[in-house]
């Protein structure tokens, strides 16, 4: 089915249910339906036709939700950024993708319209909100038409641009194709442990333009809603949940580890959640334990990567119950692949790894990625014979079940987000008190893994770690600043006198229970 008749569908069969809300907006299946129409149609009025690129940034909102169907039923390519990134970020972004439009929250914007002349290729800012844009959200409405019919691309045809620094440190984009994205429409709907789809009630926590965004259409297919929140507040999550009765919510470990610390659970009435996913990120068995006597037996856990569009294995609420009365050590698992991709454990010469042997993940199927946009030489070290190596060193046991034990590259992953050491270490060398400085990601509770800077000072120059941070704080987005300090005479080299970050990591991991 083409990717925007979901949603005309949808609009015939539930028109006046929920398809989409926020604080300020709610739209049912027929309102959503007929608010795409006339975005995709405005677009091509406005001068952009199929295969346009079209970014969107902006918190959670329904515009950001409509603005990605109006892409699937005009053929367009989807460009999310995440709101969190810096201008120079947004930028490179922008430039990278060749967005031709911005849809945009009132402040992004206004950052973008301030820097405009660094965007050759930009065409048109539309602000959702203000009068900072080219034009208003409301004004591009205006200009299209309902009852269009959907364009319907061939499975190779580019659909999104899915920026990531994966496990490079540089802002790329993975290409997903219109069949990545049918793909993911199917593993959703076919995903073990869930109950039924129509009457489903879905919040979406994290930003929509990243990990929470993949399960949009999926619920839509099955005549469901989208509850969507604009930042992480437990007391307006919890409420939310009960007013709306949520059944199903998507959190990063961070945000469960945050609740769980909060004691505000028992203030209200959750008894409407029928299913809690995490992921993005590892999360601590004593934590899991800790939240399924909160939640009850109805937490699972997917991996993915936006280079597989989203999850390619599960641990299901089955496999939870089952861990926690048999083999805790089960809870580090994250699961078995279920969908219609190949996942593979495989040593350095591309042989598979025997159960309980260490090598990398590597996924073959039809929800991996066309390949990194404009990056050729990063595609052909990730994508060999059409198979996506991850990166991810992992172990399987006799009954699939996948324990990943570390990374082959420095990536960070702090409450859902990747952070590249380099970038981090590339602000701080800026500091005239750092002579050197290794970045690496220590075990926490409640991020998963914490920016931690080790530093070397200059001669004769002291700095305090609270200084440090405040000059992190000027000059890094939130999410990829150091949570703490720790300062040393020297650091560990190898014999090229290149320092080594993974000596530097490896002392604070020796007494966790998983290295990731």
């Amino acid at each position: 089915m083409n990717l925007g008749q979901v949603v005309q569908r949808s609009a015939r069969y539930w028109p006046h249910a929920m398809a989409a809300m926020d604080k300020t907006k709610c739209l049912t299946h027929a309102e959503l339906d007929a608010e795409t129409d006339r975005l995709a149609s405005g677009l091509v009025a406005a001068g952009f036709p199929v295969g346009s690129h079209i970014a969107m940034q902006a918190e959670n909102c329904t515009q950001v939700l409509a603005t990605e169907i109006a892409c699937y039923k005009g053929g367009m390519v989807k460009v999310p950024i995440n709101a969190r990134l810096s201008p120079e970020e947004t930028i490179h972004v922008v430039n990278d993708s060749h967005a031709v439009v911005i849809i945009a929250g009132s402040k992004h914007a206004a950052d973008l319209a301030a820097r405009r002349d660094q965007m050759p290729r930009l065409k048109m800012i539309v602000a959702i909100s203000g009068d900072a844009g080219d034009t208003s959200y409301e004004q591009l409405l205006e200009l299209g038409r309902t009852g269009i019919e959907s364009q319907n691309p061939a499975d190779s045809d580019l659909a999104v641009l899915h920026y990531t620094s994966g496990s490079s440190g540089v802002l790329k984009a993975a290409m997903q194709s219109y069949g990545n994205r049918r793909a993911l429409l199917r593993k959703n709907l076919i995903r073990p442990g869930r109950d039924g789809g129509i009457g489903v009630i879905m919040g979406h926590v994290g930003p929509i333009t990243h990990a929470s965004g993949m399960s949009i259409l999926p619920t839509l297919y099955m005549g469901g809603g989208n509850v969507l929140f604009d930042r992480f507040d437990i007391d307006e999550v919890l409420s939310t949940i009960e007013r709306e009765k949520i059944n199903r919510i998507f959190f990063v470990p961070t945000m469960v580890s945050r609740i769980l610390a909060s004691g505000l659970v028992p203030k209200y009435d959750l008894s409407s959640l029928k299913s809690v996913t995490y992921g993005a990120a590892p999360m601590a068995p004593s934590v899991v334990e800790e939240a399924m006597a909160v939640f009850g037996p109805i937490l699972s856990q997917g991996y993915g990567a936006g280079e597989t569009t989203s999850t390619v294995t599960v641990l299901t609420a089955e496999d939870h119950v089952a861990a926690l009365a048999g083999d805790r050590s089960r809870l580090a698992s994250c699961g078995r692949s279920y969908f219609e991709n190949e996942l593979r454990i495989e040593r350095e010469d591309g042989t598979e790894a025997d159960i309980g042997e260490a090598g990398e993940i590597v996924v073959r199927g039809p929800d991996v990625m066309l390949g990194y946009w404009n990056a050729p030489e990063l595609t052909a070290e990730v994508l060999i014979d059409g198979a996506y190596h991850t990166g991810d060193v992992a172990t399987r046991d006799e009954e699939g079940y996948v324990f990943i034990v570390d990374r082959k590259k420095d990536m960070i992953i702090s409450g859902g987000f990747n952070v590249y050491p380099s970038e981090v270490e590339k602000v701080l060398y800026r500091h005239p008190a750092v002579f050197e400085v290794a970045v690496v990601g220590v075990p926490d509770k409640e991020w998963g893994e914490a920016v931690k800077a080790v530093v070397v000072t200059k001669s004769g120059i002291e700095i305090t770690p609270d200084a440090l941070a405040d000059y992190c704080k000027e000059n890094l987005p939130g999410f990829k600043r150091p949570r703490s300090f720790d300062f040393a005479k020297d650091l560990p080299r190898n014999p090229n006198g290149k320092i080594v970050r993974r000596q530097v990591r490896d002392a604070y991991w020796a007494a966790s229970e998983r290295k990731v």
